[in-house]
């Protein structure tokens, strides 16, 4: 089992740039797919971004090009570079984990391990 823990969130103004960062307790971290996810008030939540266990990665439309998710499985810790920031980027941003085998593509499907989100807030 593993516990996500974010960090890195905070106020911005359009143009500017955050990374986030998730600490991940558990021994079995690098059998899971992780995600960050962002849901705005009045908003459903939406997958940002995905890495399967071979790094490979997925991204909404809306932040290709602008965000970057990496993992440090030595450090056990996700990340996401969030750059040229614009104010529909403002949401609390979750880190998730799911459980995944070797073959798993990057994916926003399920995830069941969730942490208490940080805060970004972008302004023009």
């Amino acid at each position: 089992q593993v516990q996500p823990v974010e960090s890195g969130g905070g106020a911005v103004q359009a143009g500017g740039s955050l990374r986030l960062s998730c600490a991940v307790s558990g021994y079995s971290y690098s059998y899971y797919c992780m995600a960050w996810f962002r849901q705005a008030p009045g908003k459903e939540r939406e997958g940002v971004a995905s890495i399967a266990r071979d790094g490979s990665t997925n991204y909404a439309e809306s932040v290709k090009g602008r965000f970057t998710i990496s993992k440090d499985n030595a450090k056990l810790t996700l990340y996401l570079q969030m750059n040229s920031l614009k104010t529909e980027d403002t949401a609390m941003y979750y880190c998730a984990a799911a459980l995944c085998s070797p073959s798993s593509r990057p994916h926003f499907a399920y995830y069941n391990y969730w942490g208490q989100g940080t805060q970004v807030t972008v302004s023009s």
